[in-house]
């Protein structure tokens, strides 16, 4: 019998059905227009783009354009790539365009979709930028789709790291770019620490699709993007504080694995303090309670931490003498990424390689905060419903499941549960076996490095034929999936979550021709493309006959989006398929999450060695388990978010200053303003309101003025004055210091003021801001604990936060008024005297440069060029130069002796 919610969605349909429905009639728009696109010049495509563009200017709004100008993006794709968009792929593009995650299972095509799209959306002129999860997805997906904005007459560019600074300017200038999220992030910080509008390489946020927007929206949101700078040199701490950790026993310290926290027990620190204290390192008489050693406690935590909690070959790897990180969701190496707050040199200590200087915050932001910088932003999974809440939440994203083009025949089986992982891996090995044995491709799923290491070792010695693809073999990545799918294939793989590259059936056509014709440069490219083409149609029928690709998991993830992800490689485009987890009451999850329930059930049903529990239950206990971990992730990523948007309208106030400052030509009122307020306070604080004159403090007032408006002014005799009040004191100062400043200007010259202003208060704007990041952090550490004092820690990092903030306002106002008092023009003597230092340092590099070298550099420009002594003259033919001897002037003219110019040996 029917429940009667499903029975209501049988009637009225789920809300994603209605959504879906929504878009057939624009698809069949869309597709009224095939026929008079199809019948445009290459050209003609081109001048409907340049038609669309001219009517979004005239106010024509985008939704207008949309049935003509996917109609035009698709006959684009087909002439350009010969790929005709399937009408699943045109919804997905419309979903996206309306803001929203368009959820679009493996293997459909997402990577066309996402042109649709950005096509219409850069009509507009302002950009569009297609975010992915790596520099090689960015490029090839550029390099690839670049031919169907070209075709339309678009531009295309793409953003990496270490990028001359001109190139990266030009690829935010073009139409579409493509770049990641990292890339992206870290050059709006870097922007934002510029001198000038011209120095900056991004040109707005105005629309942006992101691909695989789980992993970067989510899984990537827990820590925060960071441009730091090197501070002082702790290594030698670090070394000691290792040293002491092996030595711990399990009463030292407790480890909760759930929120992935160590701390010293009381018996820990008592150890602890006993071993630095012989040691030297606590000073005698200093306990770790006292606030002098809250340095060495907080390093002596992150190195508990290290040895505890971050494991090689799981969380990170060495690799040329250095600490790499793997990233959880993906399995590859984050070449560049280091954990913040000493721990990244905790885990060097203990690998006992370079211990790399700590760093200080010099500008930050969470991913959260960078992508709602955008007007619009869009995204494109395989997986994103299970996280529908948090994306509606933070980003006000919905999530759209789209139909797949052809109806999913992948048999997903229930999970097969063992008391122990040696039963686990033994079923494993026989399942993979069994597939290779009829020539079924297998692809196992694995949560780390080590245990695919450990899984390879296995079948190495049971003699079956497999591929490893982890952090180790990053670079034979595409190679390693492209084989995927051949008959009898095995592939364990750290983690399937945006690998960019499909599993198709029988083996990748277009890898096997590459390395044929790399085998055989002679070979003729025709014949060998239809000699592979038939090989692979065989290959492909053999594997459609065992089954499709076999996918295995050897463990469940803590997130069911990441399980998903492994599943979804299996049954592209209707191919048939299998999926199929393995699971013991000894893995992560089972263990941290209730697994002696479950084993009470197994010892009660009298399980013998090797038997396995299989029942819905099972797989309905553990998504409730995940959906725990997930809630909980989620909350952590929330409260990240609440703290950094204290900071993130601090952070918006001050780099919008900044950038009024770099836009202004007259910044000198600002600097004026700043002045005027900074007198108005000094004379509330030594002339308060209301008081009488032999209550004002003149010395005092005279000392601030003198040290923060570099004036000596007369402010006792000016306080004995008959009808001097506070008013009058504040216009008599603000005046004095006008006609200072202006006379200085004129010293300067108007220009050269203009300059000195804005580049003073830019840098003391960065200057003030990088201490303020630094004494959040602090507050961010401590404020937790106020929730012992049933304070709510949130609540009071506002309210100081705001606190510090107005502070680093009045700072700053004071700091820029003394730095501009101070500055004065050279006097005629002390230029003088600086030209003439200058001429004799140029001197001394010129004869270092002719002794070394022989000669100096010439400038490229003809004109500076000297003129040659001897007629016919040639730089680079000797018989020109006559025959000069050693100590004569050099025949080229540079008035240097032969033997320093031309002649030198």
């Amino acid at each position: 019998m029917l429940g009667i919610g499903t029975l209501a969605k049988k009637v009225f349909g789920t809300p994603n059905d209605r959504k879906v429905k929504s878009t057939r009639s624009l698809v069949a728009r869309i597709n009224a227009l095939e026929d008079e696109f199809k019948a445009l010049s290459d050209e003609g495509l081109v001048e409907k783009t340049r038609e669309f563009q001219q009517r979004v200017q005239a106010g024509e709004p985008l939704d207008a354009i949309l049935p003509e100008a996917f109609a035009n993006c698709r006959e684009g794709a087909k002439r350009a790539l010969g790929l005709r968009a399937f009408d699943v792929q045109l919804m997905g593009g419309i979903f996206m365009h309306q803001g929203n995650i368009a959820e679009m299972k493996t293997g459909e095509g997402k990577t066309l979709v996402a042109t649709f799209p950005a096509y219409l959306n850069a009509l507009t002129g302002k950009g569009v930028h297609i975010v992915t999860v790596n520099d090689y997805l960015a490029k090839r997906d550029a390099e690839w789709m670049s031919k169907v904005y070209a075709q339309l007459g678009m531009t295309t560019g793409v953003v990496y790291p270490f990028q001359q600074e001109a190139e990266k300017r030009e690829a935010y200038a073009a139409d579409v770019t493509y770049a990641t999220n990292n890339e992206l992030g870290f050059d709006y910080l870097r922007d934002n620490m510029k001198g000038s509008v011209e120095e900056m390489v991004q040109r707005g946020h105005n629309f942006a699709i992101v691909d695989e927007v789980d992993s970067i929206l989510i899984d990537e949101a827990r820590t925060p993007l960071i441009i730091s700078g090197p501070s002082q040199d702790r290594s030698e701490l670090y070394k000691v504080l290792d040293k002491y950790v092996p030595l711990l026993t399990e009463e030292h310290f407790k480890l909760d694995e759930k929120a992935r926290n160590a701390t010293f027990t009381e018996e820990g620190n008592e150890f602890l303090e006993q071993k630095l204290s012989e040691d030297g390192v606590l000073p005698e008489g200093q306990t770790l309670y006292d606030p002098e050693s809250t340095t060495i406690v907080h390093h002596a935590s992150q190195a508990l931490r290290a040895h505890k909690l971050f494991l090689k070959d799981q969380h990170y790897m060495v690799r040329d003498g250095e600490v790499v990180l793997i990233d959880e969701f993906t399995g590859r190496m984050m070449k560049g990424r280091r954990l913040s707050d000493g721990l990244h040199q905790a885990i060097e200590a203990k690998e006992g390689v370079d211990i790399q200087p700590e760093n200080v915050t010099l500008a930050s932001v969470t991913f959260q905060n960078y992508f709602r910088l955008y007007d619009k932003l869009a995204g494109m999974t395989g997986t994103a419903s299970t996280e529908a809440d948090e994306f509606a939440e933070i980003y006000k994203l919905g999530v759209v499941e789209v139909p797949t083009n052809r109806p999913i025949q992948r048999l997903d089986e229930h999970d097969r549960v063992y008391r122990t992982a040696g039963e686990k891996y033994a079923a494993v090995i026989e399942a993979i076996k069994e597939a290779h044995a009829k020539g079924q491709p297998t692809l196992v799923g694995t949560t780390s490095i080590e245990k695919s290491e450990m899984l390879s070792a296995l079948l190495t010695r049971d003699g079956i034929p497999h591929n490893v693809l982890n952090a180790r073999q990053h670079e034979a990545e595409a190679q390693i999936v492209a084989d995927a799918g051949k008959p009898g294939a095995v592939t364990i793989a750290t983690n399937m979550a945006g690998r960019g590259t499909d599993i198709q059936l029988g083996g990748n056509v277009e890898m096997k021709v590459m390395e044929a014709l790399k085998a055989d440069p002679e070979a003729n490219p025709d014949e060998l493309r239809e000699r592979i083409e038939a090989e692979h149609a065989a290959d492909k029928q053999k594997v459609l006959d065992a089954g499709g690709l076999f996918v295995l998991g050897t463990e469940r993830h803590e997130s069911r989006r990441i399980d998903n992800q492994l599943r979804g490689r299996s049954g592209r485009q209707g191919d048939p398929g299998r999926s199929l987890f393995f699971l013991s009451l000894e893995d992560d999850l089972m263990r941290i999450f209730g697994s002696e329930r479950l084993d009470r059930v197994l010892s009660g049903l009298g399980m013998k060695e090797g038997e396995a529990i299989i029942h819905p239950w099972v797989n309905k206990s553990l998504e409730r388990a995940q959906a725990k971990v997930e809630g909980r992730n989620f909350d952590i990523r929330k409260q990240l978010l609440k703290f950094d948007d204290v900071m993130n309208d601090q952070r918006k106030a001050i780099f919008g200053q900044r950038r009024e400052i770099m836009d202004s030509d007259e910044v000198g009122e600002i600097a004026a303003d700043m002045r005027h307020q900074v007198i108005e306070d000094l004379i509330d604080q030594h002339m308060p309101p209301k008081t009488y004159a032999d209550q004002w403090d003149t010395e005092g007032l005279k000392t601030a003025v003198r040290d923060g408006l570099n004036m000596n002014l007369p402010i006792a005799e000016w306080a004995e004055e008959e009808g001097v009040d506070q008013e009058a004191m504040r216009e008599r100062i603000t005046d004095t210091t006008d006609t200072y400043m202006t006379e200085k200007a004129q010293a300067f010259g108007e220009e050269n003021m203009r300059m000195i202003e804005k580049q003073v208060l830019l840098q003391m704007i960065d200057q003030k801001w990088r201490d303020h990041l630094l004494t959040l952090e602090h507050l961010r550490s401590v404020v937790g604990f106020r929730g012992y004092a049933q304070r709510d820690p949130l609540s009071e990092y506002k309210t100081e936060g705001f606190q510090l903030f107005e502070s680093l306002l009045d700072g700053l106002r004071g700091d820029v008024t003394q730095r501009l008092a101070q500055i004065r023009p050279l006097t005629e003597a002390e230029r003088e005297e600086m030209l003439s230092q200058m001429a004799a340092q140029q001197k001394a590099r010129q004869e270092h440069l002719t002794m070394e070298h022989g000669s100096e550099s010439q400038s490229s420009d003809d004109e500076d060029k000297p003129e040659p002594l001897v007629q016919g003259f040639d730089e680079s033919d000797p018989s020109t130069w006559g025959d000069p001897s050693r100590n004569d002037p050099c025949p080229c003219g540079s008035g240097k002796k032969f033997k320093y110019c031309h002649g030198a040996i």
